[in-house]
């Protein structure tokens, strides 16, 4: 028997874009607790790529950007799935065409575009679903370790992560309503994967964040899965409307002795 006591039990991740992605990495430690696994991916082409490493799972399409597909793929997973256990959030997009902007210049269009993806879908998704949802369910959706940071680059996605952390309280408040299904959010310091790649100048973060965090090695993608699957779990049954950030030790180490000596050093020699 599962210590997460996931056997027999089935779960949808939304937001699957390859075999690095938290949401894969999440359905793999699912599947292996003996849990069903449901993917959901933004295209066919994912859909396509995603069925060669799992040819015997489900994996639907949809664009949270369009409202009708999400009524549509609740369709068609209730359709032979009519109880989800809970289920996995794991989507996000920024437009960072045409290159990195100040904050105050960020286009309207571009933030409201982010604000849906990236926010409001969960809150959809978690509506489309109430009725096929355990009530003794779980949703975990994905932030970040912290939208206080302005850090230049990652630009107005912090504040869209903010209002997703919002919602995961919100929406823990509405459903305990008529249910005790539990609400909560995943925040990662700096990971690899492909979404990040995309952010402009988010190497040199990351090879900072490694310098800062005590053990001198980022967050992986494994670790973050982990904690997944863990507020997902019977076991977490305590834990709702909460953000677990995980970050290594990240965010108490800003002033490690020896990034401090580098940046005084630089500064002392005029360079």
């Amino acid at each position: 028997m599962s210590f997460l006591g996931f056997d027999g039990k089935t779960f949808a991740i939304f937001g699957v874009s390859n075999r690095k992605s938290v949401g894969y990495v999440t359905g793999q430690i699912l599947a292996a607790e003996g849990a069903r696994v449901l993917y959901v991916v933004h295209t066919e082409a994912r859909r396509a790529s995603l069925a060669k490493r799992l040819p015997a799972e489900d994996i639907y399409v949809a664009d949270v950007e369009q409202g009708d597909d999400i009524a549509r793929v609740k369709d068609a997973i209730t359709r032979t799935h009519p109880m989800l256990h809970g289920f996995v959030h794991s989507i996000a997009f920024a437009n960072y065409e045409g290159g990195f902007r100040t904050f105050h210049e960020t286009p309207r269009a571009h933030f409201l575009q982010a604000m849906q993806i990236s926010c409001h879908s969960f809150i959809e998704l978690a509506n489309a679903f109430k009725d096929n949802l355990h009530p003794e369910g779980a949703v975990v959706t994905i932030s970040i370790s912290t939208t206080k940071m302005a850090a230049e680059n990652y630009g107005y996605m912090a504040p869209i992560k903010a209002a997703l952390d919002s919602s995961v309280v919100f929406l823990a408040k509405s459903f305990a309503g008529f249910s005790n299904i539990r609400f909560n959010a995943v925040a990662p310091g700096l990971l690899k994967t492909s979404s990040s790649a995309g952010i402009p100048g988010y190497v040199d973060s990351y090879l900072f964040a490694e310098e800062v965090i005590p053990r001198k090695r980022g967050v992986s993608t494994q670790e973050v899965a982990n904690t997944v699957a863990f507020l997902l779990s019977e076991r977490s049954g305590g834990i709702n409307g909460q953000n677990v950030v995980i970050d290594a030790g990240m965010s108490f180490n800003y002033f490690a002795r020896d990034v401090v000596q580098a940046v005084t050093r630089r500064n002392s020699s005029g360079q």
